[in-house]
């Protein structure tokens, strides 16, 4: 089970393919705020609901300092289809062998229609300029996140 972020932890350094196969790394964000999000599967009805909240609101983060990257196990060709079809504006990178999803407490033991089991937990971490965890939120609903950390960020 993967350790949660708290609040001043150094975020983890990561570089991913994006839908593209290009590297993105969180690095390449220093000196701005990043919202990096978790998800568990593209092209299933919540993960497309909340990436289109993100990409509906992207303008509205990007002019108050926020980048936006989604991570979840899907290989790029999958994110290639996924922001297509849905016409994404965000960056989707792949993390299928789940390194990172674990290093940021989101992939882990979860309930799942009453059972347990062991998957993505969908979650937002907030970093600040200097790579440190603004904040950290697990097991987040899909629909109505966004607004949520708009409000809460006072954005």
């Amino acid at each position: 089970m993967s350790e949660r972020l708290q609040p001043g932890d150094v975020a983890p350094a990561f570089t991913l393919p994006d839908a593209d196969g290009n590297d993105v790394s969180l690095a390449d964000h220093k000196g701005r705020k990043v919202i990096v999000y978790f998800y568990p599967a593209a092209l299933t009805p919540g993960c497309t609901k909340q990436a289109c909240d993100f990409t509906d609101n992207l303008e509205v983060l990007a002019g108050a300092g926020y980048d936006v990257i989604g991570v979840s196990p899907d290989k790029p060709e999958k994110l290639a289809k996924f922001r297509e079809k849905e016409s994404l504006k965000v960056t989707l990178v792949a993390d299928p062998d789940k390194k990172v999803l674990e290093s940021y407490g989101a992939f882990g033991e979860k309930k799942l229609y009453g059972k347990t089991v062991v998957g993505v937990i969908r979650s937002t971490v907030v970093v600040d300029e200097d790579g440190k965890v603004e904040r950290a939120l697990y097991n987040v609903k899909a629909t109505g996140h966004v607004a949520k950390i708009i409000k809460d960020l006072g954005i």
